[in-house]
């Protein structure tokens, strides 16, 4: 059986709703694009249009024929690629499998397996990436929960799991919102803010209200804890009015926003910054974090790997950090060097970490080699150089002047109107090891997602999740079908999970994840009317 398609209905721009198969009503989505990424599917949307050119849609999906259950999930014992840590993994290999069901069995307990596909990523393996070992259907969380305990006593690790969060079987409900910013009509801005201090954190909606917004997502991924550096700083490319905020990640994706907004596109993007006296050169290897502390990695030099990984954080003994007047917090303290400049670049303060950015100026601060070369190099009243340089994948610098934002995440999900996602290169999965990443690309989450499409319209989406019965949330596969389904030529993953929000006029429209309600995040996009 194909497919449905998109039905195109004409929605009118004051608010309205219409019901139909697999996919929205509307302007979004050209004749003939895919439908949404979740078959059999039943959609009710709702739209409205806060100021010309920008319009919202809210969708609410279900799926008749989806049956989810609790479950329980049998545990693989792993060990961390990076740090030899023993961990446990949602897959095993066929001979793990086995060995564990016969072991379930020997305890009275009966088990199946199921074969786990590979994504279908552009450059992770294909066929089978693993097995799964589970124990029974539960109506309800605390059943699964009491038949874990029994398998625990068999001596094994298991983990009571929803099945709808499964790629493998349709969810049951979905939650969406749906952002579209036509420049042709949109006479405002659309910008990337820090909420006011690049360290520090605000939600969506306070800093969409801050900033008078008619519509604001969360941006790019940032640090949540303060054993991994500075609380709400970015952990990949940020820029912020044409200012550099944040060094990038790998070659990981970007949203870029120029021209007050009106131009936006989706490229993979890297950052390199230096600072020069004479002759003798330095390679700035961070902005606006805390020197040796490189969350997601992604840096030259870093150990124990210079490649991207979510959610991990690298170190380095040589490291030098620049910190910008956007910074807006006390300036970490510690061993090392600093060199304070004004707005000319002159240095007019040394000695050790600590105090603020002057107004205008900027700080460099080194640990190890750089440490030594700042001490040589910054002498009060010399002049220091710092060039940095914004490219993307094809090697085409990305001017900063302009007011340029660029707020980063990733992965990758469409480009030139195909699936291309890059999880593996970006850092979100490891073939190599299937105790990392798997729940968050391949499990359903709530997302966060942009795009631009056709006609150069930004398109800003939200998918709840982690919400059984309510909205299940998209796989990384998932959301590329989406965006692709909702006329996306080029689309990126943004940061998801509890900092998934979408504001509009300053107020919260989706439901975010996070039991204790709305959660700070780093930075977002904000659509501003002026």
């Amino acid at each position: 059986m194909a497919r449905p398609r998109w039905i195109v209905a004409g929605m009118a721009l004051l608010t309205a709703s219409v019901t139909v198969v697999a996919g929205p009503a509307t302007a979004a989505t050209p004749s003939g694009a895919n439908a949404l990424p979740w078959k059999s599917a039943t959609v009710t949307w709702t739209s409205t249009s806060p100021v010309p050119g920008v319009e919202v849609r809210t969708a609410s999906v279900s799926v008749p024929q989806a049956h989810p259950v609790w479950t329980v999930t049998v545990q693989a014992p792993a060990v961390n690629r990076l740090t030899g840590a023993a961990t446990w993994a949602e897959l095993g290999d066929a001979q793990w499998a086995a060995k564990t069901v016969a072991q379930l069995a020997a305890a009275g307990i009966d088990a199946r397996t199921e074969q786990v596909p590979w994504p279908a990523f552009s450059d992770t393996p294909h066929g089978t990436e693993g097995n799964r070992v589970r124990v029974g259907g539960f109506a309800a969380q605390a059943d699964a929960q009491r038949q874990a305990a029994a398998v625990t006593s068999a001596g094994l690790h298991p983990a009571a799991e929803w099945t709808g969060y499964d790629v493998d079987q349709a969810p049951d409900r979905e939650s969406v919102h749906l952002g579209i910013v036509d420049p042709a009509r949109f006479h405002g801005s659309v910008v990337a803010d820090h909420g006011g201090a690049v360290a520090g954190r605000v939600t969506t909606s306070a800093q969409a209200r801050a900033a008078g917004s008619v519509l604001a997502v969360n941006g790019g991924f940032f640090i949540t804890s303060d054993a991994d550096g500075v609380q709400g700083t970015q952990s990949s490319l940020a820029a912020y009015g044409g200012t550099l905020d944040a060094q990038s990640a790998g070659d990981r994706a970007a949203l870029i926003l120029q021209n007050n907004g009106h131009r936006s596109r989706v490229a993979n993007l890297v950052s390199r910054a230096s600072v020069r006296d004479g002759a003798a050169s330095y390679a700035i290897n961070g902005v606006n974090r805390v020197p040796g502390k490189i969350r997601d990695c992604g840096r030259p030099g870093v150990s124990p790997t210079e490649l991207p990984r979510q959610d991990f954080t690298c170190t380095s003994a040589d490291d030098l950090v620049l910190f910008t007047p956007h910074y807006g917090a006390n300036l970490p303290t510690g061993a090392g060097a600093q060199a304070v400049l004004d707005h000319g670049g002159r240095v007019v303060g040394v000695g050790t970490g600590g105090g603020t950015v002057p107004a205008g100026g900027s700080v460099l601060q080194g640990i190890g080699t750089a440490a030594t070369w700042l001490k040589a190099h910054a002498v009060i009243g010399r002049r220091l150089a710092v060039d940095e340089r914004v490219r993307d994948s094809s090697g085409k610098a990305v001017p900063l002047a302009g007011k340029t934002g660029i707020v980063s995440a990733g992965p990758i999900l469409v480009r030139d109107g195909r699936l291309s996602i890059d999880a593996a290169t970006e850092g979100f999965v490891d073939p190599a090891d299937l105790s990392f990443g798997y729940a968050w690309a391949e499990q359903r989450q709530p997302r966060t997602l942009a795009g631009t499409d056709a006609r150069g319209r930004l398109i800003l989406v939200t998918v709840d999740g982690r919400q059984p019965g309510v909205s299940e949330g998209a796989t990384i596969q998932e959301a590329a079908e989406l965006m692709r389904g909702l006329g996306a030529v080029n689309a990126l993953n943004l940061d998801g999970g509890g900092s998934t929000t979408m504001a509009v006029n300053g107020t919260l429209v989706n439901k975010p994840s996070d039991a204790t309600g709305e959660r700070p995040v780093g930075d977002t996009v904000q659509v501003l009317p002026r």
